[in-house]
């Protein structure tokens, strides 16, 4: 299809181009798209863009109310060169025709019509302070004049290190007014896969959190020839350091930068130019640097929004999961930016207790947990409820019967709730909402990795249906999305507005590769022509994308698939004091697992001996008094190793294959953990990690 046939008949008419082009504009004709028909799919909700009709009452003209339309030339749909611009996968009509914006235009546009609505939250000596989104503004720009001062080049990363909050915020939108690439490195990264990073998206500029990722950065410094200034945004520095600077100190650097120098960079920048990288896991090799444009995230950020109907202005999350994670970054920097949302920042300790107490100050209308956050908060609440009376357990029993009933309910389109749902909701559901934070919550989401029916049904019965994302860096977050009017429980939702779906060469059971196609597919992956070539032609491939999906097959000496998430997911809800399991078993005769026990975690967050409360229960329930991880698995202790034998019989009773049959299991001593290694920031295994950090009692399994 032409560039002619994705917009109007008007194919005369002219659309400004701002910057320092030496051509003021460019005709439609030069509209660098590639479109599939679908004049099905509609704009959702409220929308803030009219589709306009053409005189002839064909397909909807594009409207220009976004201000001026500004795009490269592009001959290709991807690229992995930094400044290449590419060609956009629009349609003719609906969300995926929508005018291309730059971050700079959303991100004004917000401004001026919502300047002085609250933007950016976070606690300073116990007390919120707020930045408005004219404050956030003034903020990104002086930040992108000190960047230029500091000697930052078109299309070359500033690489930020370190926990969520406002300076993360303005250094990333920085950066991108600044003409550079906005790119997270994760905490957890050692000083050599930050160098990795940094070295390959060429930073001038390091933003680190405090002396900890500090020391991290001078480690490899002499390994990083682009490096020129090396900022951090909290505290003060330990020693004073050449081109080493402090937040209030680099704020202040640009101040005699003139603002006009700063415009001509941001008209100059075209939407289908990269401006951020979201480097993956690097789960089967280094990572890779997936390029994503300015329209790659502004129109995500509104085609998400607008599916799950957002309203401006009245929206307000917790930021916490890993900004270098594309699903926290979307959600909580773009969307909220997009729809005027407020975005409040968690505590850097959040995933070890705190943010608990900070979803009940904020009270979020939406929330976004990795399966693991959801799990701990059913572990809490069960351990709460194991110590309460037994009228109380049986009202809470009767109260989830009801709740369960009622979630099916809505979840199959019948507005109808079982007798007693009002005496429940009082009773039981609009308290344990209140505990969680979540009473005015809107939508709970959950995503980043695959999450157990147990516990979704647990928070069904709850009166809380957790709604499933499916996506990954390459989709720019997401590519199917779940909400209250479009969701079914293991299901992942809808395709995104405006995007597509395909299975590659399905086999006779319909099992194929997934195919993605929309204004979400990534650009490339950055220096990485042969693996962007694997992964990309007019639809992005998932499987030769994303490692982890490679990573989480297991095939087997007898060459069979065998997927492990849905037999490690049975196990842990047939056995309730299983914590972490992970499958192995690739290229051998027979699988086996690797099992954790739940236990506590002491203040930092790491995995301690003792069990649980609810562990410490099972374990009474089953005739031992034990109390640690060691004193069962140092005495293999025969009534908890019965019992979860007996699991495992019951999950191989439901193999399709004797392939798929588990035959050996151990009890680590230890549960995994982000800070032993074994998981990813999002909490999801890394399972190539952990292969090889137990490869002893992998090979015990198979004599090896």
């Amino acid at each position: 299809m032409t560039a002619d046939e994705c917009i109007s008949q008007s194919d005369s008419k002219e659309i400004p181009v701002s910057g320092n082009d030496t051509e003021s504009s460019v005709k439609t004709e030069e509209y660098q798209t590639v479109a599939l028909h679908n004049s099905k799919n509609q704009p959702n909700g409220d929308c803030s863009f009219p589709v306009m009709k053409n005189n002839t009452g064909d397909e909807p003209e594009i409207p220009l109310t976004t201000g001026d339309v500004r795009l490269a030339q592009a001959q290709e749909l991807w690229s992995t060169a930094r400044d290449k611009p590419v060609k956009l996968r629009m349609e003719t009509s609906g969300l995926g025709s929508e005018p291309p914006m730059t971050i700079h235009q959303m991100f004004l546009a917000t401004v001026q019509k919502y300047g002085d609505y609250p933007a950016l939250r976070a606690k300073k000596d116990g007390m919120w302070v707020t930045l408005t989104y004219k404050e956030y503004y003034q903020h990104a720009r002086a930040a992108a004049k000190s960047f230029l001062k500091l000697g930052l080049e078109r299309f070359h990363g500033v690489g930020i290190l370190g926990f969520n909050s406002p300076e993360w915020f303005i250094a990333d939108v920085g950066c991108i007014l600044a003409g550079g690439l906005a790119t997270g490195i994760y905490t957890t990264n050692s000083p050599e896969a930050c160098q990795y990073v940094a070295h390959n998206c060429e930073a001038n500029v390091l933003v680190v959190e405090n002396n900890k990722q500090l020391v991290k950065i001078l480690q490899v410094r002499d390994q990083l020839p682009h490096l020129k200034a090396i900022v951090q945004y909290k505290g003060e520095l330990e020693q004073k350091l050449p081109n080493v600077y402090t937040w209030a100190e680099f704020m202040k650097f640009g101040a005699n930068v003139p603002d006009s120098e700063l415009d001509v960079l941001i008209d100059c920048q075209k939407a289908n130019e990269c401006c951020t990288l979201i480097y993956t896991s690097g789960t089967t090799g280094n990572p890779k640097g997936v390029m994503l444009s300015h329209d790659n995230i502004t129109w995500t950020a509104s085609a998400a929004g607008r599916m799950i109907y957002l309203k401006m202005a009245e929206e307000e999350l917790v930021s916490y999961l890993p900004l270098s994670h594309v699903a926290a970054q979307v959600q909580d920097m773009w969307i909220c930016m997009r729809f005027a949302g407020i975005t409040n920042f968690a505590e850097p300790d959040a995933l070890k207790g705190s943010l608990a107490n900070t979803l009940r100050e904020v009270r979020p209308t939406s929330f976004l947990g990795v399966p693991r956050v959801w799990e701990k908060m059913q572990e809490a609440m069960k351990a709460v409820g194991a110590k309460s009376s037994v009228t109380k357990k049986k009202i809470a029993d009767w109260a989830k019967g009801i709740g369960l009933q009622a979630s099916y309910n809505a979840m199959n389109g019948d507005s109808s709730v079982p007798w007693g749902f009002t005496l429940a909701n009082a009773l039981v559901f609009k308290n344990v909402r209140k505990a969680l934070g979540l009473d005015r919550c809107r939508t709970c989401f959950t995503g980043a990795a695959p999450i157990t029916k147990d516990t979704l049904e647990y928070f069904m019965s709850l009166y809380i249906p957790l709604f499933e994302l499916y996506g990954m860096s390459e989709s720019t977050g997401p590519h199917s999305i779940s909400w209250a009017e479009g969701y079914r429980i293991m299901s992942c939702g809808k395709v995104l507005t405006g995007c597509k779906t395909k299975l590659d060469k399905p086999d006779t059971d319909g099992t194929g590769e997934i195919c993605f196609w929309g204004r979400h597919v990534f650009m490339g992956y950055l220096n990485m022509p042969e693996k962007t070539e694997e992964a990309l032609d007019t639809f992005v491939y998932t499987c030769v994308s994303n490692d982890l999906i490679l990573a989480e097959l297991i095939i087997t000496a007898g060459g069979e698939n065998v997927p492990p998430v849905p037999i490690e997911d049975t196990l842990k809800e047939e056995v309730s004091i299983i914590s972490n399991v992970m499958l192995v078993g690739d290229k051998k005769k027979f699988l086996s697992m690797l099992l954790t026990l739940k236990c506590n975690v002491d203040d930092n967050g790491d995995p301690t001996d003792e069990l649980t409360p609810l562990a410490v229960e099972y374990c009474r329930q089953h005739g031992v008094i034990a109390s640690k991880v060691s004193e069962i698995v140092n005495k293999k202790e025969p009534a908890i190793y019965k019992t979860i034998q007996e699991g495992i019989d019951r999950v191989n009773a439901k193999a399709t294959s004797n392939a798929q049959r588990v035959q050996k299991w151990t009890i680590l001593q230890r549960d995994f953990s982000i800070s032993g290694g074994e998981l990813g920031p999002t909490m999801k295994l890394k399972r190539p990690v952990v292969s090889k950090m137990y490869e002893e009692y992998i090979n015990k399994f198979y004599g090896e």
